[in-house]
């Protein structure tokens, strides 16, 4: 949003931070997790944002989760952090799992859409691959209902890798 002051490091790496949200499903004792559309950069991710000064990552995560959804949520577990440049710009963006509490979404100028989907629904659906890799990221550190913790092991490829699957070669817009 204009008229924030943002947080960057000295190098100018642009600090954010968002969470991984998930719920109970409503039947079959698993999780859904929460993925947003920005159309604005005509994709799907995790909610996160920019932080804003004296915010820390932590309270920015949480913040952006009620800006982006609507919803309230309980951060848990730290997820990797992901880094990549984006409009020129180093950004490092990091991430908690977080079990959503309560709200409902109303679309905004940012998000336009949130969708509640399965692990492996969620996984297919998000545009970037540093965000897929988040989800095999919580389903490795959270004791999540009704879900199957994959073998203790990084995913083949890193959240950093470039170009990614799946999207065009440019850059990941920021927040």
């Amino acid at each position: 949003m204009s008229g924030r002051a943002h947080h960057r490091t000295e190098d100018d790496t642009v600090l954010a931070a968002g969470c991984v949200l998930w719920r109970r499903a409503a039947e079959g004792g698993g999780v859904e997790l929460a993925i947003v559309y920005r159309p604005k950069w005509d994709d799907w991710s995790h909610p996160k944002g920019k932080l804003k000064r004296g915010e820390t990552a932590r309270e920015a995560a949480v913040r952006e989760v009620l800006e982006e959804t609507g919803m309230t949520c309980d951060p848990g577990s730290e997820l990797p952090t992901t880094r990549y440049v984006t409009e020129g710009r180093p950004k490092e963006v990091r991430y908690w799992a977080a079990e959503a509490t309560g709200g409902s979404f109303s679309p905004n100028r940012e998000v336009t859409a949130v969708r509640w989907l399965p692990p492996a629904d969620a996984r297919e659906q998000l545009t970037w691959e540093r965000d897929k890799w988040l989800v095999t990221a919580l389903l490795g550190t959270e004791r999540l209902p009704g879900t199957v913790r994959p073998e203790n092991r990084r995913p083949s490829s890193s959240p950093n890798s470039t170009p990614e699957a799946g999207k065009p070669e440019r850059e990941q817009p920021t927040e």
